[in-house]
């Protein structure tokens, strides 16, 4: 069969820039997994995939223009259901025949792992290249991870954008189809304004240079995210711009032959807060502001990535300097008239911000988070005013206009106006930080008053909206609540906050009115908090069994949690391990079937010489494995615990725990209660037992 390579390109209107590396990825993924399905590629054939703002292409090497035929074996009914008393076929021997056209009789029967089947062995036979192409496109657009389509013209095709082209080329033959309501063919457009006319790709492998050549489109994805970091960063020079990776993700599917500009304002506007400018620019323009190498200061310059390139860039330039200049006056505007009105006295207007409809309002909110984060306060011992001072001012920013234009400065705006109104810097700082950490690897409040007020902040909105039944569901998540419990785990095990997670979750249920009606969601709340701690201590690189071994007690000291993960990863390494978690797993589960622990034990009934030992050996480690776990040694703890190893396991080898006389059972099973307590104070070793 002969192969070549396959060019399939649709050509549309533009395209959300957002999605477009995704869509582009996922049409030609699609694509080949579909073709590779029907025996149409060779096993070396290469992908590539292409993806402007304006169409959607993938390129295949060695693909045949038909796939072999293919021996085939199918298995059907067993004999028992595919024959009746009198041996005739059933109406599912039937059936089975009839889905594979052939006659009762042309079955054969074989035997398998669940016994004797009737089997139809036979020939497929290969599909052609120009039969299916146009039908797995189709199938390929439909299948592209897209939240609405729209229609247009007449007809009847839907896709996320109107489309206005196809091409379908395998090698120099243009394979016939209709997709979308488009006829294939080896014709496309360049770029818009520095092309003319009508491109004819004369074969799929000349697609990529064609492109660049006759249309000035450079159609790879890939390479023009590359060659606009390398023109930004030698557009920079002496300077350096701000790297944003979503930003330069999304100038590549807005450009398909971009190049780089440089434009100014002026320096007066750097009197506002660089977030504001900076946010401006890249949020509103798509611009990447420039910074001073050494004193990473915003510079009064900035870099468009353009889609035109032409010999004078003079009118482009200052074009985009107008629009920015009016959109950094708007942010001046608003940081001056912010300032007219202090924090504090912007409080109360917070009545009039609904937070939830079923929680109250957003001044309602803040004084449940001063209260518990004066609580937190006074459990870790720190001074009350700063926090408080803190939690009263958190939300105040977000009657600003500043934060009502730009909601992603909510927090840092705020240290800023604290700042202006004579707020001690502990405050301010602690305004901006509680809102930390806001994503996967931000960092964490740096004050013990802004982890304070963060925890506060996170632990009132986990409390009250599962109070109310807002609970994550499988990929929903709508208040973020699974970030807020990451947040809560990750400022008690980084900073080391010696508070109790089920203290602070009952303080946090216990601040709101009763009026509010919350159900008691403590316990759910709590096992969602478990399963946040075993991603994040996963993340950090404990095995599973090493989190289940510790998190299976239910431990409420966060910031204890990694120092007991590393004790028993220490202790995990121990040549007696094994076979203390597997003693320890025996032990766990005679327990369970006896209730004569409770009794207590005396050690004037111990008769057997492994008995006597174990219990020597015992008492000996005992006092100082408990010393070392009241004084948080865990490792020390768990290494002592070696010493068990021998006479544990001669205890199981020579004494009949559930002997015939009670006394001597119900005083083993005591003593085995009392050795389980003490081997399991740090983690349930028997977690570790494989």
């Amino acid at each position: 069969m002969t192969a070549a390579t396959l060019l399939v390109e649709i050509r549309t209107e533009e395209l959300p820039p957002k999605a477009l590396a995704r869509l582009g990825q996922a049409f030609a993924e699609a694509l080949r997994a579909d073709l590779a399905r029907d025996g149409l590629l060779a096993e070396s054939s290469a992908l590539a995939w292409f993806a402007t703002p304006r169409r959607l292409a993938a390129q295949l090497t060695q693909v045949s223009e038909a796939a072999q035929d293919r021996k085939i074996e199918v298995q059907g009914p067993s004999i028992k259901a595919g024959l009746d008393a009198q041996g005739a076929a059933t109406p599912a021997l039937q059936g089975f025949a009839r889905k594979n056209n052939v006659s009762i009789e042309a079955l054969e029967q074989a035997d398998t792992p669940k016994g004797r089947v009737f089997i139809y062995r036979g020939t497929a036979r290969g599909v052609a290249l120009a039969d299916v192409l146009a039908g797995k496109v189709a199938a390929a657009l439909k299948a592209l991870p897209i939240p609405k389509v729209m229609r247009w013209g007449s007809g009847e095709a839907e896709f996320v954008r109107p489309a206005h082209g196809l091409v379908m080329l395998h090698g120099t033959r243009v394979i016939p189809g209709t997709v979308l309501g488009l006829q294939s063919g080896n014709t496309t457009l360049g770029h818009r304004f520095l092309s003319t006319g009508p491109i004819a790709i004369a074969a799929a492998d000349d697609y990529e240079q064609v492109m660049r050549d006759q249309g000035r489109v450079v159609v790879s994805f890939a390479a023009r995210r590359a060659s606009i970091a390398q023109a930004l960063g030698k557009a920079s020079g002496e300077a350096a711009f701000e790297k944003d990776d979503a930003l330069l993700d999304e100038v590549t599917a807005l450009t398909e032959a971009p190049v780089v500009y440089e434009g100014r304002y002026s320096a007066d506007f750097l009197e506002v807060p660089p977030e504001c400018l900076v946010l401006s620019m890249k949020q509103h323009q798509k611009y990447f502001p420039l910074v001073d190498r050494a004193s990473g200061k915003l510079l009064p310059r900035f870099l468009v990535v353009s889609n035109l390139e032409t010999a004078d860039p003079a009118n482009i330039v200052h074009g985009n300097e107008r629009v920015l200049r009016a959109r950094l006056a708007d942010a001046r505007f608003f940081y001056d008239q912010d300032r007219k009105t202090r924090l504090d006295e912007r409080v109360p207007q917070l009545a009039n911000v609904v937070y939830h409809n079923r929680l109250g309002s957003q001044l309602q909110r803040v004084e449940r988070i001063t209260a518990l984060a004066s609580k937190y306060a006074k459990a870790l011992g720190a001074e009350a005013p700063p926090v408080e001072r803190a939690a009263r001012l958190a939300k105040a920013d977000l009657s600003t206009g500043m934060v009502g234009e730009f909601p992603e400065l909510q927090g840092i705006m705020g240290r800023y106006y604290a700042l202006h109104d004579g707020e001690p810097p502990i405050v301010a700082d602690a305004v901006r930080s509680h809102y930390r950490p806001r994503y996967s690897g931000d960092a964490i409040p740096e004050s013990v008053v802004g982890a304070v007020v963060a925890l506060a902040d996170k632990l009132e909105m986990l409390a009250g909206l599962f109070g109310i039944g807002q609970v994550p569901t499988g990929d929903k998540d709508p208040y973020g609540l699974r970030r807020q419990a990451i947040g809560v785990v990750r400022i008690l095990a980084e900073s080391r906050l010696p508070l109790d997670l089920d203290r602070l979750a009952d303080d946090a249920f216990g601040v709101f009115d009763v009026a509010f009606k919350l159900k008691p969601a403590q316990p759910e709340l709590m096992a969602f908090f478990f399963e946040r701690m075993r991603g994040y201590f996963a993340e950090a690189g404990y095995s599973g069994s090493e989190i289940d071994a510790v998190l299976s007690l239910s431990p409420t000291r966060v910031d204890l949690i990694q120092r007991k993960l590393e004790a028993v990863k220490i202790f995990n390494t121990l040549s007696e391990a094994p076979s203390l978690a597997a003693a320890n797993k025996r032990i766990g589960n005679i327990l369970k079937k006896s209730s004569a622990a409770a009794a207590g034990f005396d050690a004037a009934l111990l008769v057997e010489e492994a008995e006597k030992r174990l219990f020597g050996t015992f008492s000996s480690i005992r006092t100082a494995a408990d010393a070392q776990f009241d004084a948080q040694d865990y490792a020390g703890n768990l290494t002592a615990l070696a010493a068990l190893k021998e006479p544990v396991d001669a205890f199981f080898e020579g004494v009949m725990v559930m002997a015939e006389d009670t006394r001597l059972r119900d005083n083993r099973v005591a003593l085995l209660a009392e050795l389980q307590q003490t081997m399991n104070r740090v983690a349930d070793i028997s977690k570790l037992a494989t």
